[in-house]
């Protein structure tokens, strides 16, 4: 996809810096109900390698799963394109062994610096090129460290698109778990497929698909 059929960057962070002041009020975004939290911190300590780890969050948002990484004792690092979601996340973690970068979640600029663990939430549906992102995360890792990607499938070809050009972008709706296992399988050892249906996660039922890819890397 190329910049002239895909939305802009400065539309997508336009976008999330308009949602950044009320983003929290959804409960899996903000975990602001104690059993909400707690459901999202147990697949944390089931996902990550034991503490402390390096672990690095493309699109963290407003940093809240950052946050229970690093109250875990993880080594934090937070990448989001959103300027506002940057400052709320930086809030959030002050204090704690984490820093937050406002650049391109796709491709983090992080040097010759590698994790133990790379932690995506709901990003890849946003993404132009989903796949070129993918590599680059593996690429990121440490030898047997664990990509997790957190992801569903959800709208549909009503949906309006949320910035323009979005309608374009491969995975809009979302990406189904057998799909998004295919793009992975060929980057990493092995991963497995963990349905998250569970209502405590998302302060409500669902009946879309969400899931966690976890997968280790070579």
């Amino acid at each position: 996809m190329t910049p002239e059929t895909g939305p802009a960057a400065d539309r997508i962070a336009g976008f999330w810096d308009a949602a950044a002041a009320s983003f929290d009020a959804e409960p899996d975004h903000g975990l602001r109900d104690p059993a909400v939290r707690e459901a999202w911190a147990r697949r944390m300590e089931a996902w990550l390698p034991a503490p402390p780890a390096d672990v690095l969050e493309p699109g963290c948002g407003t940093g809240s799963l950052a946050l229970l990484a690093a109250e875990a004792g993880h080594r934090v690092v937070g990448v989001d394109l959103s300027p506002r979601m940057v400052g709320l996340a930086r809030a959030k973690l002050r204090g704690q062994a984490a820093v937050v970068l406002a650049c391109d979640a796709a491709d983090p600029p992080v040097g010759a610096q590698r994790f133990d663990a790379v932690l995506v939430r709901h990003l890849v549906w946003t993404l132009p090129d989903p796949h070129a992102a993918l590599r680059r995360w593996v690429s990121l890792l440490r030898p047997g460290g664990r990509l997790v990607l957190v992801e569903g499938r959800w709208g549909g070809a009503a949906s309006p698109p949320y910035v323009a050009g979005a309608e374009c972008l491969p995975w809009s709706a979302g990406v189904a778990a057998a799909t998004l296992a295919e793009a992975v399988r060929p980057l990493v050892a092995r991963h497995r497929v963990e349905p998250l249906d569970d209502p405590a996660l998302w302060g409500r039922p669902v009946e879309d698909e969400r899931y966690a890819l976890v997968a280790e890397a070579c």
